[in-house]
């Protein structure tokens, strides 16, 4: 046993010493110590995306979110006529805003596959580059890489759920919207809630880069905590 707790000890000095002794910073240099730094970079996507869907398809996972809240789409808060004197009423605006918030939750179950398996198969140039970028660096390159994929796939989930809903609030701000359909009033949702889910997942990534051991990963861990 005691020579097992040795082995265990002097990798993790000899793993310490190779970050340290700058084998991270090589250009070029996609691994350390049998480690793939693209593997760390999946890993770490793949875990902040989890723990962002897990809260944000939660009932009032959005609103209760101080990151993922939204505010109203524009379709309703630069509308004229009957909407806009009905928003006069703060009560009124805030309950629509929680509606929107509660309804984007169905968006967001269907962009949690799209998004993890996006990760999967993902070409990584610079891994050493975003394992040394700011705190939500592998977001930010994932979202740049996707586009509006997510969007897209919350589009027919976020107008079934237009379409089922029996709130009064959201029902009659939807009617007030003269000429507009469904599929536009989820189009608007969905371009909020794709800011918010983005938002959820960095603000994942930074708390997982900050506490890696949190992720009980010895990956994570070993990238990370080190730098």
């Amino acid at each position: 046993m005691d020579k097992i707790i040795g082995i265990s000890i002097a990798r993790r000095r000899f793993l310490a010493g190779t970050v340290a002794s700058g084998v991270l910073l090589l250009p070029g240099c996609a691994s350390m110590g049998g480690f793939s730094m693209v593997e760390a970079i999946k890993r770490l996507l793949t875990l902040s995306g989890e723990r962002a869907f897990a809260k944000l398809v939660a009932p009032g996972g959005f609103w209760d979110s101080e990151v993922a809240r939204f505010e109203l789409p524009t379709l309703f808060s630069s509308s004229g006529g009957v909407l806009k004197g009905l928003l006069t009423s703060s009560v009124f605006k805030d309950q629509l805003q929680r509606q929107l918030n509660v309804v984007a939750e169905k968006g967001a179950q269907r962009a949690a596959p799209i998004m993890l398996a996006a990760v999967k198969t993902m070409s990584i140039p610079d891994a050493i580059g975003l394992v040394r970028g700011g705190p939500t660096a592998a977001t930010t390159f994932l979202r740049s890489a996707m586009g509006p994929a997510l969007i897209n796939a919350m589009i027919p989930g976020l107008t079934d759920a237009l379409s089922a809903s029996s709130d009064p609030i959201l029902g009659q701000a939807i009617k007030a919207l003269s000429g507009v359909d469904l599929g536009s009033v989820a189009q608007g949702i969905a371009n909020r809630a794709d800011n918010s889910i983005w938002y959820q997942i960095g603000s994942e990534e930074r708390e997982i880069r900050a506490n890696p051991q949190s992720t009980n990963d010895p990956l994570l861990i070993g990238v990370f905590k080190v730098l």
